[in-house]
């Protein structure tokens, strides 16, 4: 019942999910993702404590780092519904992991790449899911979270969701413990357009200084660095 895209983006170290689903709320459950960690998106029998368990096993010692696919095994040697899961991540590193259980209502599946993942449930057929890998990868030059909403609108237009549209969510961490963006459409005939217009809001001058105004971690930090010896 949904379609999602996780990534690492290299360049800026932003991680997150964008996700879309013929049913309420999709981004109070489906999308989990840390600063500086990576991200995970759980679903068709979704159960969120697969992303925050999964976000604590990639948060280990630097030097001793659980990969994306060491982490996806160890959350599903746990899972005794793990053939209703489907779960997909990517680590601090790029490298991606996905699983999806024999089942998950069809059609069901998913595509893993270099830094991002993308999978689906109850889509009309595979298209969906090759629309938004072919979209993001195409949008490289474009910020991060613009590229992960262009996939998401591919994945919708090749026609997503077969039973039609309800909610959509984009969830992205930077270099702070909070969101750098945390946009939800619990309920509406056409989220994912709504979606890319709070998006837009987004990036207006009024909301653009608002975020700057807010406390960072790296702002903190630099302060720290200049404080005399």
């Amino acid at each position: 019942m949904t379609f999602s895209i996780v990534a690492w983006d290299a360049v800026t170290g932003m991680t997150g999910v964008a996700v879309a689903t013929k049913h309420l709320a999709v981004g109070a459950l489906v999308p989990h993702a840390r600063s500086g960690i990576g991200a995970i998106a759980t679903q068709a029998q979704t159960n969120p404590l697969l992303g925050i368990r999964g976000l604590q096993l990639l948060e280990s010692d630097p030097q001793e780092a659980a990969s994306a696919e060491f982490v996806l095994q160890r959350l599903l040697l746990d899972d005794p519904d793990r053939e209703q899961r489907q779960l997909h991540l990517v680590d601090r590193s790029g490298q991606t992991a996905a699983w999806t259980g024999k089942d998950c209502v069809g059609w069901a599946g998913h595509l893993t790449f270099s830094h991002f993942s993308v999978a689906g449930n109850m889509l009309v057929n595979q298209a969906p899911l090759q629309a938004m890998a072919e979209a993001y990868e195409q949008a490289a030059p474009a910020p991060f979270c613009e590229r992960l909403l262009r996939a998401l609108a591919a994945g919708d237009t090749a026609g997503g969701d077969k039973r039609g549209r309800q909610s959509a969510a984009l969830y992205v961490m930077a270099a702070d413990p909070y969101p750098h963006l945390d946009l939800r459409v619990d309920h509406h005939e056409q989220p994912i357009d709504t979606l890319q217009l709070l998006y837009a809001e987004s990036c207006k001058a009024y909301y653009r200084s608002f975020r700057q105004s807010m406390p960072s971690k790296r702002l903190s930090e630099s302060q720290v660095l200049a404080l005399p010896a």
